[in-house]
């Protein structure tokens, strides 16, 4: 697995690029007669199963861990196939520099988007199927019987008619010389043993005694820190620095500019590195986006929400026709701010590079990206480039983007030959990230005299991510990413109601601060300006929201708002002093719905009692994971509804830590029960994404219930609720 074949850097990184920053070419199983070995000499079956003569099963997987259960759930997918012992299961890291040199068989590396599982589990399934294929057909050749007389179940491998047994680890170095079968039929999940259970997680044990190691703990003989101070505003430069302050301070080995716009300390420790970054005079250039506040943002991201240019995401019908001509009109404006990823460990990698080798080692969620990434820094031929991918303390769509790996590149060759581990401070993390994007929403709903919801319009109007991120996958100027969630058709994320006539469209408003991709995306604000707006025009005519709801929403949307109903017993009321509200959405090809119970303290503060979510993924690989996907992403959206918001002033972003960005605590976190109900068919759902969206719309709708008053702009310690 060290060989790599030569390949033309600049044709991998733009390759890269293309399908925003991830590859997307073409993909083949690796079956063949030579044998290929692990690093102790245990023969690859394939590609993706590796045995060892103790019958230990190490499962390569490609896409990145980073707490939501991935890793555990792909080797539940290979295992299932390949019949063998889930207590000998281990798993490892392939790297993309052994994907490219074995022509991506492996697939996709990212990780995001909910696509983990949802866009690998056929291929990886055959990886774990064609395995087993090739250990009975060894098994036979042996006995010299037929191999339809024989089959696989928990590692062991059964002549019916003999009686005869062997195991897997002993038939894998001749199962590995085998060519692979052509045809790989794969189990009907009712048929699943392994996968469809909860399981308990491969990663839990060394997460809990210590002993996982994250890109932040790596340690390596002769290594350095470094940390590095960039512009505060974000396409600032440097004007100057004075070096010579610092140099003689302890610990320090070199200070050197990074690119345009960042200064590094490389020391003995992290402490040194950051005692003398913090003591190093440095000049900024801030440039014309120093002018910048919050203030000037949101004016003019308000240009949009009335403005003549819009790209159209969603049309049926005509919508200002039906809006002119309504009986009654409904409109209301809506915010939503940037917002951090606010990762619990730092950005970080660390890189050492000499003139014929460059190698990283660290988190991330696409590691073909990081790849493209060294390649393109390091001026290297692709064959002399890899990285090692860890488990992610905390990804939420931050760690998709490489620039940190470029940074530690970069300051690698500083000093060529040594490891020198790069990590950002709280500080740098906070106000470098790429952002949730800010967008404001202007609703207009339209009712005939018989108060019938004839007409929809929704304008939205704010950032681009695929503008700051991927201008690429723009489509004549439009960003399809704004529509998640509000999409006409398709099985990715379809707009929920029936309603004659709906206009979708959006008004292009980029700020300075870089977008990005944040755990739910688009979805998240997209299912509060709809679900609370349709919370609006429900009250508007006298209707209860759930009946409501339920003459407008397509059958699956409302399949899981049904069981969230029954779940919480709608039909009775809730408890003395508690309001309900309620939220549903289609998201990453799964149908999600919640009703939450909340109450309001005499200190005008919101008290989540209760959520009941449900969720149908097409497909249930763990559902006990899926109930801690659900509940841990409930604690990402309402963390972000409470509390989340990033400000500027003079250019720079102003929350510095957790101090000022806060999330929310043990004591605020409601209980959550969980539905799992996949309903199958050809389309697997996403979990770590689409829950997130409808905690804080379902809130709002409870608060609105509780106080009379509707609450359009977020977080919610903005507002004093006595007074809401």
């Amino acid at each position: 697995m060290t060989y790599m074949p030569r390949m033309n850097r600049r044709s991998f990184v733009v390759g890269a690029a293309a399908a925003g920053g991830g590859l997307a070419l073409g993909f083949s199983l690796p079956y063949g007669p030579q044998v290929v070995r692990a690093a102790d000499g245990s023969p690859e079956v394939n590609a993706w199963v590796v045995i060892k003569p103790d019958d230990t099963v190490v499962i390569r997987v490609a896409r990145s861990e980073m707490g939501q259960g991935t890793l555990t759930g792909l080797a539940q997918l290979v295992a299932e196939e390949l019949e063998c012992d889930w207590s000998k299961v281990t798993t490892e890291f392939p790297t993309p520099g052994q994907n490219l040199a074995r022509k991506r068989v492996w697939g996709n590396f990212l990780t995001g988007g909910s696509q983990g599982i949802r866009q690998s589990n056929e291929y990886v399934r055959q990886g774990g199927a064609a395995a087993r294929i090739m250990l009975i057909q060894a098994a036979a050749n042996e006995w010299k019987v037929p191999a339809s007389e024989c089959s696989a179940a928990n590692s062991v491998i059964t002549h019916t008619a003999s009686g005869r047994t062997t195991t897997f680890g002993k038939m894998a170095e001749a199962a590995a010389k085998l060519e692979a079968p052509k045809d790989i039929k794969l189990k009907d999940p009712k048929d699943w043993k392994i996968a469809g259970k909860g399981v308990k997680r491969l990663d839990t044990l060394d997460k809990l005694t210590g002993k996982q190691v994250y890109g932040i703990d790596i340690k390596m003989p002769g290594m350095l820190i470094a940390t590095i101070k960039d512009s505060p505003v974000n396409g600032g430069k440097i004007k100057s620095f004075d070096a010579a302050k610092v140099t003689g301070m302890p610990g320090v080995k070199k200070v050197a500019q990074i690119g345009d716009s960042g200064v590094a300390v490389i020391a003995d420790t992290f402490w040194h590195a950051k005692t003398a970054i913090d003591a190093l005079p440095i000049v900024w250039d801030p440039g014309e986006n120093a002018k910048a506040s919050s203030a000037t943002i949101a004016e003019f991201v308000k240009t949009g929400l009335d403005a003549d240019q819009a790209y159209i995401g969603n049309k049926t019908g005509d919508a200002p026709a039906a809006i002119a001509g309504a009986a009654r009109k409904v409109e209301a404006v809506y915010n939503y701010p940037f917002q951090n990823h606010a990762t619990m460990e730092p950005m970080n990698a660390t890189a050492r590079y000499t003139a014929d080798r460059c190698e990283v080692w660290g988190p991330s969620q696409n590691g073909e990206a990081a790849l493209a990434t060294i390649i393109e820094t390091s001026g290297l031929a692709a064959e002399k480039c890899d990285f090692y991918k860890v488990i992610l303390g905390g990804g939420f769509g931050r760690r998709g983007r490489t620039d940190y790996v470029k940074q530690a590149v970069l300051i690698a060759k500083q000093m060529p030959g040594v490891p020198v581990k790069l990590i950002w401070t709280r500080e740098e993390d906070m106000t470098h990230c790429a952002f949730h994007p800010i967008t404001q929403c202007k609703m207009t709903g339209a009712f005939d005299a018989n108060n019938n919801l004839v007409g929809l319009h929704m304008r939205i109007s704010g950032q681009s991510i695929s503008a700051s991120l991927a201008p690429q996958n723009l489509q004549n100027g439009m960003d399809p990413v704004v529509f998640q969630g509000l999409n006409p058709g398709g099985t990715e994320g379809t707009f929920g109601y029936n309603i004659p006539n709906v206009l979708i469209d959006h008004a292009m408003r980029n700020t300075h601060l870089t977008a990005g991709f944040w755990r739910g995306v688009n979805v998240n604000h997209n299912t509060i300006y709809v679900e609370c707006f349709i919370d609006e025009l429900a009250k508007s005519v006298g209707q209860d929201p759930l009946e409501f709801r339920r003459k407008l929403l397509k059958p699956k949307q409302l399949a899981v708002l049904n069981a969230c109903a029954e779940k919480i017993g709608y039909d009775k009321p809730a408890p003395q002093g508690v309001f309900r509200g309620m939220a549903q959405n289609h998201a990453y090809a799964s149908y999600v719905a919640a009703i939450a119970e909340v109450s309001i303290t005499d200190q005008g503060r919101v008290k989540v009692h209760r959520i009941v979510a449900a969720t149908d993924s097409g497909y249930a690989v763990n559902p006990a994971q899926i109930e801690r996907q659900v509940a841990g992403s409930f604690v990402y959206g309402l963390s972000a509804l409470l509390y989340g918001e990033i400000t500027v002033k003079d250019g720079v972003v102003e929350q510095k830590n957790f101090d000022s960005y806060n999330v929310m605590r043990m004591a605020e976190m409601p209980q959550v029960d969980t539905i799992v109900m996949p309903s199958g068919g050809a389309v697997w759902g996403g979990v770590g994404e689409p829950t997130i969206a409808v905690a804080a719309p379902a809130v709002l709708n409870a608060i609105a219930a509780a106080t009379g008053k509707r609450i359009r702009s977020v977080p919610l310690k903005n507002t004093d609720l006595r007074s809401a």
